[in-house]
């Protein structure tokens, strides 16, 4: 279905015109509201300043330094494949720079950060590890340095739901519970260990329990998701810096909270990336 749909760069651009002027059209210098054909075919240009705008400017496809039609491949492969691709396996298969792929990939990983407006209810369980490793693109050996990741897993009836992942400095109660604000509703039933780093927490999260771990086995969901993150990481990944680490829990959670809607997860994607600004990429690493 996706190969029917965009065989040429101007399929591409046709679809992000339509969803870039999905409300209507608005100059971005005068506001007029009316327009005709620009130079290009899906440009459009301004009836009253003559400001024209391509649908690709403003927005995170700006300024990509290889075809339109190859980004739209690399965002469905990312977005579709379970475990997504690694740069060099994007590299490899588009006859692209391993680094320009990396570039766009976090590009990508950042339109698939958490919109924070949907936070978890029920029962949510919560704990920490330690993520992280050298970073994918460099060769050689290093043995980098690890982050601190807190994640939580909604449980119901059926298994788990959604989960969330953010690097912390550290498992403060001041940490801990900004995180907790940002992706549980006050009103779900919060299941921790008995760090102690939880237990301020009680006061403002009112249904905060916290058990023993038992070494696991009283969070036996959460912790087979870390697994699974981490094997993920090393699997397709390899690696990643400690600066990179919280696109890849991005990248990871995006696919892994919309694995029943996997028929449009690709559509979900592109709607971010022209929705969302351009953005800089990380000068240094």
């Amino acid at each position: 279905m996706f190969h029917q749909r965009f065989k040429t760069d101007d399929d591409c651009l046709e679809y992000l015109s339509g969803v870039k002027w999905e409300n209507g059209f608005s100059c971005k210098r005068c506001n007029n509201d009316k327009y005709c054909v620009g130079k290009k075919p899906f440009n459009r240009r301004c009836t009253k300043c003559r400001y024209e705008e391509s649908p690709t400017s403003g927005t995170m496809f700006d300024k990509v330094k290889f075809s339109i039609l190859k980004t739209f491949h690399i965002a469905f492969k990312i977005s579709t494949k379970k475990k997504g691709m690694s740069s060099l396996e994007l590299s490899n298969e588009f006859g692209l720079r391993q680094k320009t792929c990396w570039e766009f990939k976090w590009k990508l990983q950042q339109a698939m950060a958490s919109s924070l407006q949907y936070p978890l209810t029920g029962t949510v369980h919560i704990d920490e590890c330690y993520i992280g490793g050298p970073e994918e693109q460099k060769r050689g050996r290093s043995k980098g340095d690890k982050k601190l990741v807190v994640l939580v897993l909604e449980i119901v009836d059926s298994g788990v739901g959604r989960a969330y992942a953010e690097v912390i400095e550290h498992s403060s109660a001041k940490e801990l519970g900004a995180f907790l604000r940002r992706y549980v509703s006050k009103d779900a039933k919060i299941i921790s260990d008995e760090w102690l780093g939880y237990t301020p927490l009680k006061t403002e999260f009112t249904k905060l329990e916290q058990v023993a771990s038992d070494d696991g086995k009283n969070f036996k969901d959460i912790h087979i998701h870390i697994m699974n993150i981490k094997s993920w990481l090393r699997g397709i990944h390899h690696h990643c810096s400690k600066e990179r680490i919280q696109g890849y829990l991005d990248e990871y959670h995006f696919r892994y909270n919309r694995r029943q809607k996997m028929g449009v997860i690709f559509d979900m994607l592109i709607k971010r990336m022209v929705k969302n600004d351009p953005i800089r990429l990380l000068s240094k690493d």
